[in-house]
């Protein structure tokens, strides 16, 4: 089942074309007073459209192409502006940089920022949401307990982007214990879809009279509770899971071409971080030494593959060495992230020492972020299955880091539910890993690095 998530994605991504388009068209229509003649837009298309295609990625980058950005609205505006202000800043830089371009419109740049910025917005806000609107949403019946069950029902009743809407709710126990008023209630709301937890064995004697009735009636089609909360939510229900998804997906080999890519791209991002390590390490070791004693590296204890112990390199942000992350919560304020640190942790600056590892092979550039050795082996105590994420080979990002929003104030996991949250993303990335993906996490990382704004 789904929410018509690619073709919505499709089309914002060929509207925001055609805006570029016919923002350029209305530039040189308000810059010249008259309708722009052949002559005029053959001088501007070629290199034009090559700077659509850098926006359009600049767009990716920033999350304007997620699907959540479809249906959330509240802080679209603010990326909008800033994503535009820098396409300009790249146009200039293209026109005034780049030898052999026989424009240079300094005006045009500035009334294509006011055009474009109008026409966006109208197409955001206005025409997409009118073309897109379903015509009416399908009535869904659900059975299943807990609170990913409530959050999931939660979140697509609440808001009218979805094509369904859940109108019956019930655990498996009473629409057992009350099959015949289940299937009574289920028609009279008109009930096309019935959502369940296909997988578990606990609910096999329901599921055979639900399927037997649904091939005699054949008046709805059943859908996976489990899939549906990936599509919405982009991670795995951890309450959910059997004993079968862990076998299954922690035993899951790469493939050959996905191995022998993934570890290409991180022999070229390490040695793109490793060079712009040794340009950093002269205005790192100044900073942190204006600001008081302490050594630039700190090499963290941390878990690798399969649990095996590494030595993770970072720049130092913390004033003692010693941290570690040694808890999850605040060490009451007997160590602390320096000025310095904030910055070089709010910029993921402090991780690039670490192409070290990553030449190495001990870490990728994507995958489960790891812990330290002390906080692992407590969370490991505290959650289920939480070691299964290092089934695969961590990463310094991953698919929880461009996705999880935490607590005001947080940049990583300070709770023991944060850090559910987060292994409900790392399980998803198990599951669904693939050079494409690692590709996505990566353009969305250096989107995070350049924007710092809520994930999608």
């Amino acid at each position: 089942m789904t929410f018509n998530g690619r073709k919505h994605t499709l089309l914002l991504f060929g509207g925001d074309i055609a805006i570029f388009l016919v923002a350029l068209w209305l530039t040189l229509l308000l810059r010249y007073q008259n309708i722009p003649t052949t002559e005029i837009l053959a001088d501007h298309l070629p290199s034009f459209l090559f700077l659509f295609g850098i926006w359009s990625l600049v767009f990716y980058m920033a999350g304007l192409y997620g699907k959540h950005i479809i249906l959330y609205k509240n802080k679209i505006s603010t990326i909008i502006l800033r994503v535009q202000f820098i396409n300009i800043i790249i146009a200039g830089l293209f026109f005034f940089l780049v030898p052999g371009i026989g424009i240079a419109p300094k005006t045009n740049l500035i009334l294509y920022l006011f055009v474009s910025l109008a026409l966006i917005f109208s197409w955001r806000f206005w025409l997409f949401p009118k073309l897109t609107k379903p015509k009416c949403r399908e009535p869904v019946a659900v059975i299943g307990t807990g609170s990913e069950v409530a959050e999931l029902v939660a979140e697509v009743n609440s808001n009218p982007r979805y094509g369904v809407h859940f109108v019956h709710v019930v655990d498996a126990t009473q629409a057992g214990a009350h099959f015949e008023e289940f299937v009574s209630t289920i028609k009279q709301k008109n009930v096309s879809l019935v959502v369940v937890d296909s997988q578990n064995d606990s609910l096999r004697a329901l599921h055979i009279r639900l399927y037997k009735f649904a091939t005699e009636d054949r008046s709805f089609e059943f859908g996976d509770i489990r899939e549906l909360y990936e599509e919405v939510f982009d991670r795995v229900p951890l309450s959910l899971l059997q004993y079968d998804w862990y076998m299954r997906n922690s035993t899951n080999q790469m493939l050959l071409f996905y191995a022998s890519g993934k570890r290409v791209v991180d022999i070229v991002g390490g040695v793109i971080m490793g060079m712009i390590t040794v340009c950093l390490i002269p205005f790192v070791w100044l900073a942190l030494r204006l600001e008081g004693p302490g050594s630039l590296f700190i090499a963290q204890k941390r878990i690798g593959l399969h649990g095996s112990s590494m030595r993770a390199f970072k720049f130092r942000s913390m004033r003692y060495n010693d941290s570690a992350s040694s808890a999850w919560v605040a060490e009451g304020g007997v160590n602390y992230v320096t000025r310095v640190g904030a910055f070089l942790r709010l910029t993921s600056l402090d991780e690039f020492p670490q192409f070290v590892n990553i030449l190495s092979g001990e870490l990728s550039l994507v995958g489960p972020r790891n812990d330290t050795e002390g906080l692992g082996r407590r969370l490991a105590d505290e959650i289920p299955y939480y070691n299964l994420r290092y089934s695969v080979k961590p990463g310094i990002t991953g698919w929880a880091q461009i996705n999880q929003q935490y607590e005001q104030g947080n940049i990583s996991p300070q709770s023991v539910e944060e850090t559910k949250t987060r292994l409900a993303y790392d399980f998803y990335y198990i599951q669904n890993r693939s050079l494409f993906l690692d590709i996505v996490i990566a353009l969305k990382t250096v989107k995070r690095m350049f924007f710092r704004v809520s994930s999608w």
